[in-house]
């Protein structure tokens, strides 16, 4: 008990506390709250919730930055792929009515067999090997892929009635698509239309870290496009080989395997499946230009990405392009077709009415249909998802 005459506080280094003395429980606490040396400890003031404000920001700038670096890389390869396109050919095209965002929009995929790096019989021709129309379907969630046969016989305005593919090679893209115009008919106008050098396709696939595709059956083909420089052991080889499941392919071995038009292991197989083979191909190349992976190289391969093709399309259309790809929920698998028949010493595929009904079912405007079972090789047809079209 203080004695008579204290006063109610004690005097320390640090000048006077008034009160009672600290207790030795709250010197326990004061003492803790210092460091070693008797400074005050820093609380930490960086707690997750601060650091995510000032992350999530910065991960969305550079997101933002990343994705214009992108649009300016894709437009420069845009800009080339424009003046790659035959003059003339846009005058044959239709303007569409909205969006490819909202609208149906229709694009002609025209491959041309023509090489400049010395393949035997190929460096003179400009036939569209490959002829396939990509129909957009925003309000369905859905794509349409639909094969055109090179063989079928069509009328080329101005040249009469003659394989279909021919129309490339003696007018160019604007012939190509006033034949297609023609034979679809107005209901199925062309808007866009890509020209794919499939010479130098297999770099875009080797750009994007090559593709998976689901070969239906095992496959070997025919002696083309020897991979050796002798005679003699190129007719030991006994063709290309592609084994039944999903497999990964380099640029090189989807460029093969979507011009197989024989197949060893399976006489049935025709042009008819080369088409279905091609349209494996341009689907699995979609899903991986649109996909995360290649928006993060879109920067520093945009550009070359577009180096194998001539088109109309513009940036934002491409932008458009892979958000509908993006979004897609069905996917519709669809073939021209008829039988065949030689004509003057040529052999040629004529159409038959269920043609027509295929282009109402790539309009929605019916169920889709397989292809009748007694309606030969060439039959034409419709099937969703990963469904075969057959022979």
């Amino acid at each position: 008990m203080a004695a008579p005459g204290d006063k109610p506080y004690r005097v320390y280094r640090g000048g006077r506390a008034k009160g009672n003395v600290p207790l030795s429980g709250d010197r326990g606490k004061t003492e803790s709250s210092r460091g070693g040396d008797g400074r005050p400890r820093k609380r930490r003031r960086r707690t997750w919730k601060r650091l995510l404000l000032v992350l999530v920001p910065l991960l969305i700038l550079v997101l933002v930055l990343w994705g214009l670096a992108g649009y300016v890389s894709v437009s420069r390869g845009v800009n080339a792929a424009h003046g790659r396109l035959a003059a003339g050919t846009t005058s044959a095209l239709v303007a569409q009515s909205g969006l490819v965002l909202d609208s149906p929009t229709n694009i002609l995929l025209l491959g041309t067999d023509h090489s400049s790096n010395g393949q035997p019989g190929r460096s003179s021709d400009n036939h569209s090997d490959s002829m396939m129309l990509l129909r957009t379907d925003p309000s369905r969630h859905r794509l349409v892929y639909v094969s055109i046969p090179r063989d079928l016989r069509a009328t080329i305005p101005g040249y009469g009635d003659q394989k279909i593919n021919a129309a490339m090679q003696i007018g160019g893209p604007k012939l190509a698509i006033q034949t297609v115009d023609a034979l679809l008919g107005p209901k199925l106008p062309i808007n866009h239309v890509v020209v794919v050098d499939f010479g130098a396709f297999e770099k875009l696939i080797d750009a994007v870290g090559g593709i998976n595709v689901n070969v239906p059956e095992n496959i070997l083909s025919n002696r083309f496009d020897c991979p050796y420089s002798t005679a003699t052991r190129c007719q030991q080889w006994p063709g290309w080989r592609f084994h039944k499941g999903v497999q990964h392919m380099t640029g090189h071995q989807a460029l093969i395997y979507s011009r197989v038009r024989e197949n060893q292991l399976n006489p049935a197989d025709s042009d008819i499946t080369r088409g279905e083979h091609q349209q494996a191909v341009m689907q699995a190349t979609l899903s991986k230009l649109a996909s995360i992976h290649t928006f993060f190289k879109l920067p520093l391969d945009g550009s070359t990405l577009l180096a194998p093709i001539a088109t109309d399309l513009s940036t934002w259309d491409f932008m458009q392009l892979g958000w509908v790809k993006f979004r897609v929920g069905t996917t519709l698998h669809c073939r021209l077709g008829g039988t065949s028949s030689d004509i003057g010493g040529g052999s040629y595929i004529i159409g038959t009415e269920e043609n027509f009904a295929v282009v109402q079912e790539v309009l929605g405007l019916a169920a889709p249909q397989p292809p009748s079972p007694g309606g030969g090789a060439y039959a034409p047809g419709c099937v969703t998802g990963n469904q075969s079209l057959g022979n």
